[in-house]
């Protein structure tokens, strides 16, 4: 497996709206990228197709509250991967969010995908951020740890 791992950003939301916001699909539509089209979801399914790539299809696998998420391929993949989305709460408003993706790529497929999966997981991981500080309530009187 080739691991990815994005940069950890700082959300100034607390973990469980982070949580409850990446535990259903529907939300994930907001964090792609222009590259990804054909878009459906359910709150527990996903697929998509990434321009000049494949078509992807992910489900969540296990899911640790306000903690971490687990996410893996489903379907037709070109190859075998799972996200996993890590979410250290630092205090009431404030979470660390980081990404890893880890892909069974071969050879062929690595030095292709590489770079564009590379720039995904820091794509995503920002575009986290951005959604979840302008679209998410913020309650500090009832945050959670």
């Amino acid at each position: 497996m080739t691991k990815f791992e994005s940069e950890q950003v700082n959300i100034a939301r607390n973990n469980q709206l982070i949580f409850d916001f990446l535990s259903d699909f529907n939300n994930f539509k907001s964090l792609m990228p222009p590259q990804v089209s054909d878009w459906e979801s359910d709150t527990e399914h996903c697929s998509f197709n990434i321009q000049n790539m494949a078509t992807l299809g992910m489900r969540y696998e296990q899911k640790v509250q306000y903690n971490h998420i687990l996410i893996v391929s489903e379907g037709k993949s070109p190859f075998k991967f799972d996200l996993h989305c890590y979410l250290d709460a630092l205090n009431v408003d404030s979470t660390d969010v980081r990404l890893q993706l880890n892909a069974d790529l071969n050879m062929m497929l690595k030095m292709i995908a590489s770079k564009p999966l590379a720039n995904f997981v820091n794509i995503l991981a920002n575009k986290i951020k951005e959604v979840c500080e302008s679209q998410l309530p913020y309650k500090r009187e009832n945050n959670l740890l």
